[in-house]
C-alpha cells in the first residue's frame, strides 16, 4: 500500500513537471524536462556513479557510527543517572543547532576530506536514535519495574534484561526517522567544502548553470533515501521478538 501511494506521489510529481514545461517553456537553465534530466544521467553516468559511491559511502560510515553513538549515549545516561542528568541538556542544546552552522566549522576542523562528512553525517543520525532509545528506556511500565524489584534483580539487570529489550521498539523508530536523513548529512557537508561526491557536483553544476546534472543528482539522492528506509523496513519488519517478553519472573530466571 505504501509503494502504491509512494509510486502515484511520484507520478503525479512528474505529471507537473511536464506539464510546468511544456506550457510555460521556462530556460533549460531555470526548469529542464524529465528528458533532459534521464538524459544527463546517461550521458553522465559514469561521472555521476564514482560521486555517488564517495557519498554512500559517507552516508554508510555516518550511519554505521551515528546509530552506535546515539544507542551507547542513551545507554550510558540511564546506566548512569547523574552522569545522565549532567550529559543530556547538553545534548539538546546542540540538536538546536541548525546542522548548517556546524558544516562549516567540521570543514574547518577536519578537511575537505570524508572525515567531515561522517562527522556530519553522524551527527544528524545521532539525535533521533539517542533521543527515541532514551525514551524507550524511561517508559518501562510502572507495573513492570515493580515486579522486577519482588524479584531482587541489580538495577543493571533490570537495565539490561527489562528496560533495553522493552525499548528496542524505540530504538527501531527512531532509526526509521534517521535513515532516510542520512544522504541529508552527507550532502551538507559536501556543499560547504568536498573535492568529491553529489553534493560537491550540484554545486559546481549550479555554478555552471548545468541544471539538469543538478537534477540528475537530486534524483540519485531521493532515490537513495527512498531505497535506504524500505531496506531497513524490510529487515526489521515486525517488533523484535524479544521485546514482547514482559514477564520479570523469566527475565530474571537465570
Amino acid at each position: 500500500m505504501q509503494f502504491r501511494f509512494a509510486a502515484f506521489g511520484l507520478f503525479l510529481l512528474l505529471a507537473i513537471w511536464v506539464a510546468a514545461v511544456e506550457l510555460f517553456s521556462p530556460p533549460r537553465y531555470l526548469l529542464p524536462s524529465p528528458l533532459a534530466v534521464v538524459q544527463a544521467l546517461w550521458r553522465q553516468s559514469d561521472f555521476l556513479a564514482h560521486h555517488t559511491l564517495v557519498t554512500l559511502g559517507e552516508i554508510f560510515a555516518g550511519l554505521f557510527f551515528g546509530s552506535i553513538f546515539g544507542a551507547t549515549v542513551a545507554f550510558l545516561a540511564m546506566a548512569l543517572p547523574r552522569t545522565g542528568r549532567l550529559v543530556w541538556p547538553m545534548i539538546l542544546v546542540l540538536q538546536t543547532f541548525p546542522v548548517f552552522v556546524l558544516a562549516p566549522l567540521l570543514v574547518l576542523w577536519l578537511g575537505f576530506g570524508m572525515a567531515s562528512k561522517v562527522v556530519m553525517t553522524t551527527i544528524v543520525i545521532f539525535f533521533p536514535v539517542a533521543s527515541s532509545f532514551a525514551d524507550g528506556l524511561r517508559r518501562t511500565q510502572p507495573v513492570l519495574l515493580e515486579a522486577a524489584a519482588l524479584t531482587k534483580a541489580t538495577p543493571w539487570q533490570v537495565l539490561v534484561r527489562l528496560r533495553v529489550p522493552l525499548a528496542l521498539p524505540a530504538l527501531l523508530s527512531g532509526l526509521r526517522v534517521a535513515v532516510p536523513l542520512a544522504p541529508l548529512g552527507a550532502v551538507i557537508g559536501e556543499w560547504v567544502g568536498a573535492s568529491a561526491g553529489l553534493g560537491f557536483v550540484m554545486v559546481q553544476a549550479n555554478a555552471r548553470m548545468q541544471t539538469d546534472i543538478v537534477f540528475a543528482a537530486m534524483a540519485i539522492l531521493a532515490l537513495t533515501s527512498v531505497s535506504l528506509r524500505l531496506i531497513f523496513d524490510h529487515l526489521t519488519r515486525g517488533h523484535p521478538h524479544w521485546a514482547a517478553e514482559t514477564d520479570p519472573n523469566t527475565l530474571f530466571s537465570s
